[in-house]
């Protein structure tokens, strides 16, 4: 570790020679005092602080209004002139001191402004940042009819404050750590103390701390370095840009990891169920949130055996349809010179080419090119004899129904296990089906995330817990926290709901 010298130019030197004496490095050097002038330098990367700050309160404090307090009060060089200025003078909240050039590096380009001085070894790291950040706008890949419009944004401070505003307690406590040897990237960790699991946090702690890589661009990049279990299709983090989601999240007791420069924050630990559940769950009815959940489910097994289920119907197991529709479905197929699976998978690969096509393309464009590649190639299919209408339709209502999940990463698992399903369903017919789901069973109960078994809370079955899986009772019978999530502090109402007056009686 290299420490700053009281030589200002040699600390200046240095700055400039570890730099580059890149372009947009900013040095500006004065002098203030009265009887005595003393030398001082101001450092900062141009366009990551707020320059009329730098004016108003170092440049004017320290040029101007310091020379006539410090004749005021009779301060010489005998005195402790940098104690004086921190608790006298300067009018900035946050100031760091500095003794060494890894610390000043580090606050430098993070976007604070260095102040150094002659003939002292150490000296100021003053929060001014001013860069251009978007603002607070709703999510475009979470949206809800009815509820919060707050996202996240790529300012960690930002999304900090998101969080600070809905919990108003002393128990929410935030930790930062800096991860990345190149990016110094900061991570905090966020949690309730007091309901969060202690064995949870303190595991997120330990792996975060095990993380030794040059970057971090993204959540991406914790996720795929601290999760549970890496050859496994089903996401075991979750991520949300919602603000009201992630605080949903902790008052479960829950972790949510928050990166700066980016809007997704992970949520830990993230549970099967978990990816089947809305914001908008909680903002509507019971009632109508259960059907809107069971349909998620419904649209689950189909995206998931749609195209598996009619290989092996129209290839092994024709007598399960009725019989005018195995007759429409042979004059269909009659001109088709491919088997049904080679069939399903053309389709679905050329659907698949033309979502990722959609996403990729200019914004203008893309949902045009989406829409019109998918009426025009399914229609010249048919017309051509190289697929059925049946498959057509099949594969369509394959691919609406994955849209209906409300996690993205869930319905790319379902989008990837369908291909061996099929596979299966052409090699063994529905029988290969029922054993690609047994073994997919077996694989989802041996998974855990952070300790808690993925397939809580049906495996293992915990009754109490089933008041928001399947389906979702009213708030006032969900009176306590998932049990093997939070396991203190599990009670979250008191109260039942109001007693219905009789009638006549408010009349």
């Amino acid at each position: 570790m290299e420490y700053i010298q009281p030589t200002l130019d040699d600390n200046i030197s240095k700055v400039q020679t570890v730099l580059g004496d890149s372009d947009d490095l900013v040095i500006r050097q004065i002098q203030f005092g009265t009887e005595w002038k003393m030398r001082a330098v101001i450092m900062y990367i141009d366009g990551m602080v707020d320059t009329v700050s730098i004016q108003n309160f170092l440049l004017e404090t320290l040029m101007v209004d310091l020379p006539r307090t410090m004749l005021g009060r009779g301060i010489d060089r005998s005195d402790d002139v940098l104690l004086f200025l921190k608790e006298s003078v300067l009018t900035v909240g946050d100031i760091q001191e500095l003794c060494d050039f890894d610390s000043l590096f580090t606050f430098l380009l993070s976007g604070y402004t260095v102040l150094l001085f002659e003939g002292y070894d150490q000296g100021f790291a003053i929060g001014m940042i001013g860069w251009q950040e978007r603002n607070v706008t709703e999510p475009s890949g979470e949206t809800v009819i009815r509820g919060p419009r707050e996202g996240f944004t790529e300012n960690l401070r930002t999304n900090t404050a998101l969080i600070r505003r809905r919990i108003k307690d002393p128990r929410l406590w935030i930790e930062i750590r800096r991860i990345g040897s190149v990016t110094k990237t900061d991570v905090a960790i966020a949690y309730i103390n007091g309901i969060v699991n202690d064995k949870i946090i303190e595991e997120v702690r330990i792996r975060l701390d095990r993380i030794c890589i040059d970057g971090i661009m993204e959540t991406g990049y914790i996720e795929e370095l601290i999760q549970d279990e890496t050859f496994t299709p089903f996401p075991t983090m979750n991520n949300t840009e919602r603000a009201d989601v992630a605080v949903a999240e902790l008052l479960e007791g829950r972790v949510i990891i928050l990166v700066d420069g980016t809007p997704f924050v992970l949520v830990v630990p993230a549970l099967f169920i978990s990816f089947f559940q809305a914001a908008e769950d909680y903002y509507q009815r019971a009632d109508i949130s259960t059907l809107i959940r069971g349909l998620r489910f419904v649209s689950f097994f189909i995206a998931l055996l749609g195209p598996s289920l009619y290989i092996a119907i129209t290839t092994f197991h024709q007598e399960m349809l009725p019989t005018q529709l195995l007759i429409s479905l042979a004059a269909q197929r009659e001109g088709v010179p491919f088997p049904a699976f080679f069939e399903a998978l053309l389709m679905e690969v050329t659907f698949e080419i033309l979502r990722e096509a959609g996403v990729r393309m200019p914004k203008a464009i893309g949902q045009a090119v989406s829409i019109v590649g998918t009426l025009v190639i399914g229609t010249a299919a048919v017309d051509a004899g190289i697929v059925s209408a049946a498959m057509v339709i099949v594969v369509s209502i394959t691919a609406i129904a994955s849209f209906v999940m409300p996690a993205f990463n869930m319905s790319i698992a379902v989008r990837m296990l369908r291909f061996p399903l099929m596979v299966l369903a052409a090699s063994f017919g529905i029988f290969g089906i029922i054993v690609g789901l047994l073994i997919l069973v077996l694989h989802l109960c041996s998974l855990r995330t952070f300790g808690v078994p993925y397939m809580s809370p049906f495996a293992p079955m915990n009754i109490p817990d089933q008041k928001d899986a399947l389906f979702r009772l009213p708030l006032w019978m969900m009176k306590k926290r998932p049990h093997l999530i939070s396991q203190k502090n599990i009670v979250r109402a008191q109260n039942g709901p109001r007693r219905k007056p009789k009638r006549g009686e408010n009349q």
